[in-house]
């Protein structure tokens, strides 16, 4: 076989390789975007299209019955807390909002609680040296593999004693300190040079300026990585919300959309609106860290 020869057959060895890589992925990103399509089509279908014998795959009339449902079904105040003796209870809005307001919330403060301590617990596990600095490792990385079902109960009786029980804060501060979070930012502070922390020390700079100025902005996408992980695992942490929260403005916007079914029948209509509703904050937080997200985990993979 002539040099043109193999040439042209590696060209079409690889051209054929790059159609089979392209079909592949059209058709897993297809699998992937369906379920959302499928969401957001039927949160405008009529009931008779849902309930359709034959699947109707674009709404024949579109309505928006269902999230007027979602929206006038109950009311809650947008918020309220208690300062300094003082109730301060914001204007009266659909329950759905507020259920939303609650999931947001939550989410975002799990988010920044959590990247901000496993910052923290990365940097000193990574670059200080301590007795019992291998212990305590090993008992995160144990903690990994431990399910949250094993330790629900002595969760649930700790808010209890704290009065925290019913409050969103009983969702919150469970998720901070998130084991997989703290050894994901460790591996990033590992790949920081120690040279760098020594002179940070030589020229007189603190720990908190070491952290801060030095140390944080060189592990970011591997905080925007956990940034997205720990917010969609507090949203759809749905049994931690069922057990610690009862009330109904204290509700998230899954808790909330379940409270509103029949017992005997579903609104499907109602639960693709809800669901749709819901779907928005975790798409816009997925766009803004998507390149921190991406590069955070092609640098772990590289490491690992």
């Amino acid at each position: 076989m002539s040099k043109s020869d193999r040439l042209d057959a590696s060209q079409a060895k690889s051209k054929a390789y790059y159609i089979f890589s392209f079909v592949l992925v059209f058709i897993l990103a297809f699998l992937f975007a369906f379920p959302l399509y499928w969401i957001i089509t039927g949160a405008f279908k009529t009931k008779q299209d849902i309930m359709s014998t034959t699947p109707v795959w674009w709404p024949s009339t579109f309505t928006s019955a269902n999230f007027e449902k979602l929206m006038g079904s109950r009311s809650a105040p947008l918020f309220d807390f208690k300062m300094f003796g003082y109730a301060i209870t914001g204007p009266t809005v659909p329950a759905a909002i507020r259920w939303l307001v609650n999931t947001v919330f939550m989410s975002v403060s799990s988010m920044l609680l959590t990247c901000l301590t496993a910052a923290m617990a990365g940097y000193v596990l990574a670059k200080k040296r301590f007795w019992g600095r291998g212990i305590i490792f090993s008992l995160i990385v144990c903690a990994m593999a431990l399910p949250k079902q094993v330790i629900l109960i002595p969760l649930l009786r700790e808010m209890s004693s704290l009065n925290l029980y019913d409050t969103i804060w009983a969702v919150i501060f469970p998720i901070v300190g998130w084991p997989f979070g703290v050894f994901l930012l460790k591996q990033f502070a590992e790949g920081i040079p120690t040279e760098m922390v020594e002179a940070c020390r030589i020229d007189g700079a603190s720990e908190w300026r070491t952290f801060t100025d030095v140390m944080f902005p060189m592990i970011k996408p591997g905080v925007g990585a956990c940034a997205i992980f720990t917010f969609i695992n507090s949203w759809n942490d749905y049994f931690m919300q069922l057990i610690m929260l009862t009330s109904s403005k204290n509700l998230t916007i899954s808790l909330g959309i379940a409270t509103m079914q029949a017992e005997n029948s579903t609104d499907f209509g109602l639960l693709m609106a809800g669901s749709a509703l819901a779907s928005v904050p975790i798409i816009i937080v997925f766009l803004i860290f998507q390149k921190y997200f991406t590069k955070g985990i092609t640098m772990g993979a590289v490491k690992g």
